[in-house]
C-alpha cells in the first residue's frame, strides 16, 4: 500500500507563468536553500537531487514545497565544530560542471559532511532551477528565463544568476546567493 498526498502542481508547470509569479517562486526557492543551509537547529540539509519535479507549489497559498527529499545529506554542524576535521572552518565551494543532461549536480559527500559553511544548496538551486544552465524536458534556461526588458537591460539578474551557478570569484556564490535573494525581493516589491 502506498499513501500519497496532493500538495500542488509541480514546479515545472510554472515554467511559463507570468514573470512576477516566477520571481516569487525563485525567491522562495532561494529562501529554502538558505533555511536548509543555515538554521537555528545547526543542522544542514543538502539536497542532492534538485529538479523541477522535486518541488511543488501549494494550490491555495502558492508556497513552494520540497516533495522529494529522498536524496538529502543531513549534517550536524555542532558535531563538525566539536570534531574539527581538517579545514572544517574553511568555506566549502561546490564545483560547477556544465553538462547537457537534466538536473546536473556535482558534490562530495565527504566535503559536505566535514565543513561548517557550504554553498551546495545555493549551487543546486541556481544551477538546476534558476539560471541559464538549467535544463529540463528539452528546454534550456531556468525559471527566470526571458525577463522583462528593463530587468534584462540592467543585467544584474543575469550577473547574479551566473555567479550563483558558476562563480568567477572566490566565495562568489555565497555573496551572489545573498544578493540574489535581496534582488528578487526588490523585484517583487516593485511589481506590487
Amino acid at each position: 500500500m502506498v499513501a500519497v498526498n496532493y500538495v500542488g502542481e509541480e514546479l515545472w508547470s510554472f515554467y511559463n507563468a507570468p514573470w512576477r509569479k516566477r520571481v516569487d517562486l525563485a525567491k522562495q526557492l532561494m529562501d529554502i536553500a538558505e533555511q536548509l543551509t543555515n538554521n537555528d537547529f545547526d543542522f544542514a540539509l543538502y539536497l542532492l537531487d534538485v529538479s523541477f519535479d522535486n518541488f511543488a507549489v501549494g494550490p491555495r497559498d502558492g508556497k513552494v514545497i520540497v516533495v522529494d527529499a529522498e536524496n538529502v545529506v543531513v549534517v550536524d554542524k555542532r558535531l563538525i565544530r566539536q570534531n574539527k576535521p581538517e579545514n572544517f572552518d574553511v568555506w566549502y565551494e561546490s564545483r560547477f560542471e556544465e553538462c547537457d543532461r537534466e538536473a546536473c549536480l556535482s558534490f562530495s559527500k565527504d566535503a559536505l559532511c566535514s565543513h561548517v559553511t557550504v554553498d551546495h544548496n545555493y549551487y543546486a538551486i541556481c544551477q538546476n532551477l534558476l539560471s541559464r544552465y538549467a535544463t529540463w524536458r528539452g528546454t534550456r534556461g531556468g525559471l527566470l528565463h526571458d525577463p522583462p526588458a528593463e530587468v534584462a537591460r540592467d543585467g544584474q539578474l543575469e550577473t547574479l544568476l551566473d555567479e550563483c551557478a558558476n562563480p568567477k570569484r572566490r566565495y562568489g556564490r555565497f555573496r551572489a546567493a545573498k544578493d540574489l535573494r535581496f534582488y528578487l525581493e526588490q523585484l517583487l516589491s516593485a511589481a506590487r
